[in-house]
């Protein structure tokens, strides 16, 4: 007679358990830390992955964490993308009428391939340009996380891409305000909108202008989020070509939300409470992400891709004003 000796199998819950409470609870952190005066104008989304940085470097990482934190990284963070769609309406994109959504494609689409070509000639790896360019042309954070759940390679790319949009949209929300001062409302809100890189960054510039600047900042960006869902749909077929990525479901739900949210049927409290909601789940992601970052590799990079990021937000805010300008 043999006799076999295993260990009991883990359930779903104990094994995901240990890195889903290490998440959440730096993702309650970067929450409370917003509340500081001094710390408020950057996003839960920010916070979190510094925390998340600052503490697998300090600390380390156990190894019971790592089947929550990919759970969080892979699955909760397109979820969130996802319920994003419920804070945006085709008739806010009305508002911002043709002219602004052509400044807006138009701003979008010649940064990213301005960044595209920009990274080949500083020699910057082409996963981690691609993360810096749709961070910078659509949406900071939760536009390299899009891009990175279709064909990312490296998570430390993800974490390098977002200390870049990071720094320089910060930059560019400081800055802006200034070099605005001739512009109406209106034309100082969509330069912002379809500049700056975070929603957070967006209404914080915009409100320096006054509450018309920044209603139509936030619309102005808000339409901008929107075209993230073709913009990954696009990197999904490329990728596709060579690698045979999967299809990205989750643009596909973005998109479902978007319409829900346009049809007048969901309550303003739903719609409310999908914005913590959403930052909660990127969040989540953003943290396990910086869990896993270890802050020697990316040193290792150099600094060609900060020069890149530099280079891309330059070439948003001056395209953008330019178009504003004309546009006038």
């Amino acid at each position: 007679m043999t006799i076999s000796l295993s260990l009991p199998r883990q359930s779903p819950a104990s094994r995901f358990a240990p890195g889903l409470l290490l998440t959440a609870g730096i993702v309650v952190a970067a929450f409370t830390l917003r509340l500081v005066p001094a710390l408020s104008m950057f996003s839960p989304l920010i916070l979190a992955v510094v925390l998340g940085v600052g503490l697998r470097n300090a600390l380390g990482l156990p190894a019971a964490a790592l089947p929550g934190m990919q759970f969080a990284l892979r699955r909760l963070l397109r979820l969130g993308i996802v319920t994003l769609g419920l804070q945006l309406t085709l008739s806010q994109i009305a508002e911002v009428g043709l002219t602004g959504v052509a400044i807006i494609v138009t701003g979008l689409c010649a940064t990213f391939g301005f960044t595209t070509l920009a990274g080949r000639a500083l020699g910057v790896p082409a996963n981690l340009t691609r993360l810096i360019a749709t961070g910078t042309s659509v949406c900071g954070a939760s536009a390299v996380l899009a891009a990175h759940a279709v064909g990312g390679k490296s998570d430390e790319d993800v974490a390098y891409a977002i200390a870049c949009v990071t720094l320089f949209g910060t930059a560019a929300m400081l800055v802006l305000p200034l070099l605005g001062q001739g512009l109406d409302p209106r034309a100082y809100g969509l330069w912002t909108g379809a500049s700056i890189h975070e929603v957070a960054q967006v209404v914080a510039a915009g409100a320096q202008h006054g509450p018309e600047a920044a209603a139509f900042a936030t619309i102005s960006k808000l339409t901008r989020v929107a075209l993230l869902a073709p913009l990954i749909l696009l990197m999904a077929r490329a990728q596709g070509s060579e690698s045979r990525a999967p299809f990205p479901l989750f643009v596909l739900g973005f998109l479902v939300l978007v319409l829900v949210a346009s049809s007048g049927l969901v309550p303003a409290s739903v719609t409310a409470a999908s914005v913590p909601l959403t930052q909660g789940l990127l969040a989540m992601g953003l943290a396990a992400m910086g869990l896993q970052t270890d802050v020697r590799r990316l040193a290792a990079r150099g600094l060609r891709p900060l020069a890149l990021g530099a280079l891309a937000s330059v070439f948003i805010a001056g395209l953008t004003l330019a178009l504003v300008r004309i546009a006038a």
